[in-house]
């Protein structure tokens, strides 16, 4: 007999281990969601209290501590005219979020996301259509109460967050 057709439990054991082998190699080959980061706070700017520059950048990468301790920012001087105010960067699973708000009076007239998730393809992808939907959501109900994107639940939490920490720094 053919040493292939013989009924050999070895054999058996040999392919079950070189399956399990391969399965856990791929299994330890997939990649996170995001990268992972050094958790390193840059203590003396976050307390500085000038707020003005902080998060102007855009990016995803955030301007300040991980427990968002900056006080937002405010420009005008009037309680009647034009000033906006940028609210504390919010760090949530997938990344900083941090909303400008733009108010004539005690009205909201314009609400910026300053920073937002958008590492990869999927965090572009949701903050397109989920940051458009927060927009109009403030500007109708000129308050941090809306409601939160399905999907975007993340994002949400903190863009509410953020324009809270904003509505409150402009005494609102």
């Amino acid at each position: 007999m053919h040493a292939l057709k013989k009924r050999s439990p070895l054999r058996r054991v040999v392919l079950a281990s070189a399956a399990t082998v391969s399965g856990l190699v791929m299994l330890l080959s997939l990649k996170p969601h995001t990268q992972p980061e050094i958790a390193a706070a840059p203590a003396p700017a976050a307390s500085s209290g000038a707020g003005s520059s902080a998060g102007t950048g855009g990016s995803s990468s955030g301007g300040s501590s991980a427990g968002g301790s900056s006080s937002g920012s405010s420009s005008g001087g009037s309680a009647s005219g034009t000033r906006t105010v940028t609210g504390e960067t919010v760090q949530t699973r997938w990344g900083p979020v941090q909303v400008r708000v733009t108010l004539k009076g005690r009205r909201i007239t314009d609400v910026t996301a300053v920073s937002y998730p958008s590492d990869n393809p999927r965090d572009q992808e949701i903050s397109s259509y989920a940051i458009p939907q927060l927009r109009r959501e403030t500007l109708a109900a000129q308050s941090a109460r809306i409601d939160s994107v399905s999907g975007a639940s993340y994002t949400s939490d903190g863009y509410k967050q953020s324009l809270q920490s904003a509505l409150d720094s402009a005494r609102l």
